[in-house]
């Protein structure tokens, strides 16, 4: 059992930034492959960003590039979410998810489905 635990989000102007976190629990974090979602009302979860295992390899979507950075500190178990020039569009409930038996070392699981376990949210809210 992994629990999955996010704080940071909060509510902040337009072009302003957040750093969310993600403590997870269990002693093989380090073998996890990692992934930040959100959803706003009435839409479908979608993926943000994630993290390969080895930690070497990142991926961000198309409408966050350039602006969010994923991160992982093993020694800690957390998962971070540096957000900059957060835009009123980025309003959404954000998630931490983990897959724990990714198939590849490099590999970065983008489907909700791929993911064992998740979060509660952390709510982000951007105001223009």
């Amino acid at each position: 059992q992994v629990q999955l635990v996010e704080s940071g989000g909060g509510l902040v102007q337009a072009g302003g930034s957040l750093r969310l976190s993600c403590a997870a629990s269990g002693r093989t974090f380090s073998s996890y492959a990692m992934g930040w979602f959100r959803q706003a009302p009435g839409k479908e979860r979608d993926f943000v960003a994630g993290i390969a295992r080895s930690g070497g390899n990142t991926r961000h979507a198309d409408s966050v590039k350039g602006r969010f950075t994923i991160s992982r500190d093993n020694a800690k178990n957390t998962v971070y979410l540096q957000m900059n020039s957060l835009k009123p569009e980025d309003t959404a409930a954000y998630y931490c998810a983990a897959d724990t038996s990714p198939i590849l070392s490099y590999y970065i699981p983008q489907r909700l489905s791929e993911y064992d376990y998740w979060g509660q949210g952390t709510q982000v809210t951007v105001s223009s």
